[in-house]
């Protein structure tokens, strides 16, 4: 019988560790998928060219507050805002450097963001980027992104985001 008290001693502590441990730990993950909209022309433009590079295009700097959407189309229902920059930072291929915050406005991580940074070869179909952090729901976030061109109309582009996050 002590064997069997120490066994359920035992089991008591480990079901006491488990249920104090925070929702966070218990390691849910997010997959987040939705689209941007990044727009350097017409009336109402979501990204504009701050600083022209010497030679080409290296080193063109443009900062975005580009919109969200749950599908392809801009006119769809809004769930955030990519707010950041990107570099022209290649001399050669087009290859970007994005650091961008995604900030979440609807859903059920509405107010949470996650914070995203790393190279996109705009020429692969689809690209990898890290997440390195977050607020809200995701602070402290590790995961990566995968997004592709959905639509090219030069300069414009509507890109589709995969994102999943370790919070």
């Amino acid at each position: 019988m002590a064997s069997g008290g120490r066994l359920c001693s035992m089991l008591l502590a480990l079901l006491a560790v488990l249920a104090a441990r925070p929702a966070a730990v218990a390691g849910a993950s997010a997959h987040l998928h939705f689209y941007m909209h990044d727009v350097l022309t017409g009336p109402a433009p979501t990204a504009v060219q701050v600083l022209d590079g010497p030679r080409g295009h290296f080193g063109d700097t443009i900062v975005i507050d580009d919109a969200l959407t749950a599908t392809s189309s801009a006119a769809s229902a809004g769930v955030g805002r990519a707010q950041g920059r990107y570099v022209w930072a290649s001399k050669g291929n087009p290859e970007l450097l994005v650091t961008m915050e995604v900030l979440l406005t609807s859903g059920p991580y509405a107010g949470s963001s996650v914070t995203v940074v790393g190279r996109d070869d705009i020429g692969a179909a689809v690209r990898e980027l890290s997440v390195v952090g977050g607020t809200g729901q995701f602070r402290m976030a590790t995961g990566y992104v995968l997004w592709k061109t959905v639509r090219l109309d030069h300069p414009n582009a509507v890109l589709e985001l995969d994102v999943f996050v370790n919070p």
